[in-house]
């Protein structure tokens, strides 16, 4: 807690010199404040639950903060949310009857298989797989609340191609 003390300061240096016959009230009233602060009252200034007085009401970021950014993601990465779908290449789809899948490796040559529904990258959602493509829905939100959606299509190469 922070306690401000104004110590009693001696009358003759306190009290201004009395005003001349033609002033006006304001400055009778600075004389009795005066007055009154030098009669020995001790002001004491707490500081809990209140803002700082010398720090700026708007700060620089948020002055500065562009309305179309987009918001970073807050949520845990874990699996293919760690692949953005660029860093992927479609090596395979299997079509089945009970459910289609597509297998992608990584730079480093290792696979993963990707599934309907499964999410890929940051905002990444597998939406569909076909019989030579991988349909990705990748969905952003603004700080002004707008959604931005876009899609990403990854293709199967045939053999030979790079």
């Amino acid at each position: 807690m922070l306690l401000v003390t104004l110590l009693a300061v001696p009358e003759t240096y306190a009290i201004p010199a009395p005003a001349p016959s033609g002033t006006n009230n304001s400055q009778k009233e600075a004389v009795s404040v005066l007055q009154n602060q030098s009669s020995g009252e001790v002001f004491e200034y707490n500081i809990e639950n209140r803002p700082d007085p010398f720090v700026p009401f708007i700060s620089e970021k948020a002055a500065s903060a562009n309305i179309n950014e987009i918001l970073p993601v807050d949520e845990q990465l874990t699996g293919m949310q760690l692949f953005e779908p660029g860093q992927l290449n479609l090596v395979a789809i299997v079509m089945a009857e009970s459910s289609d899948f597509a297998m992608a490796e990584d730079t480093t040559g290792k696979g993963y298989i990707l599934r309907t529904g499964m999410k890929i990258g940051k905002r990444g959602l597998i939406t569909s797989i076909k019989t030579n493509k991988v349909t990705i829905e990748e969905t952003a939100y603004t700080r002004a609340g707008k959604k931005l959606t876009s899609t990403i299509v990854m293709l199967l190469k045939k053999e030979g191609e790079e």
